[in-house]
């Protein structure tokens, strides 16, 4: 039987302690790892309440502000235009989707075929700038634009999808100049596909001409 001498007895009593003290780093390590991911995941969770606890603050005020405009709208019998605050204008209220929607006719935005703005200042434009500010800060609001059947011709528009897609935004430019958040509000076009009237009758197109400003209270 090999006898072990004094000098392999320490090498071997060195290289075990240099395994041991080569383990406990490895677990210390990996113990101080485990920590940092779980303090981190601790102020994930934190955030993650906080913003639940937020949205359902939200969600309860926004409620409470489409009950109240209901009331005031159906039980008190007040115009649409005046329980929101947009005095004077076209507007309908929509319960069910918690929407505002304002529409402007095309005639006192545009001329026949254009998507400039009549007037660098639109008294219409002006007061719903106003109301968004004062009243609806931080709702989202959409920009519609709407045109009749009546294919394109000499304007230039590639079709009535284009046209009333740049009429949109010309009102979206118009309400950002003047103050609207840009992140609160986006244009679409929509063409000749969501008609008011008949597309059969001058008056009815005359109804299709118009952009719509819709205002989401939820």
């Amino acid at each position: 039987m090999h006898t072990l001498n004094k000098r392999q007895v320490v090498t071997i009593v060195l290289m075990l302690g240099v395994c041991l003290l080569s383990g406990c780093t490895n677990w210390r390590q990996r113990y101080e790892y485990l920590n940092v991911e779980h303090e981190n995941l601790k102020g994930r969770l934190q955030r993650c309440e906080n913003a639940q606890q937020t949205l359902a603050g939200r969600i309860s005020e926004d409620q409470q502000t489409i009950e109240d405009l209901t009331r005031q709208i159906e039980g008190l019998n007040r115009p649409a235009s005046q329980a929101t605050g947009f005095e004077n204008l076209d507007v309908t209220w929509d319960a069910a989707a918690g929407t505002i929607t304002v529409t402007l006719p095309n005639t006192i935005l545009f001329a026949s075929g254009k998507a400039e703005l009549k007037s660098a200042r639109n008294r219409d434009l002006d007061t719903i700038t106003s109301v968004l500010s004062s009243k609806y800060p931080g709702r989202k609001v959409d920009v519609v634009g709407h045109t009749d059947t009546d294919p394109i011709k000499k304007s230039g528009w590639k079709d009535n999808w284009e046209l009333s897609a740049e009429r949109a935004l010309s009102v979206v430019r118009y309400l950002v100049k003047r103050g609207v958040p840009s992140s609160s509000v986006r244009a679409c076009g929509c063409g000749s596909a969501r008609p008011v009237g008949p597309n059969s009758s001058a008056a009815g197109k005359a109804r299709n001409r118009r952009v719509e400003i819709v205002v989401h209270m939820k």
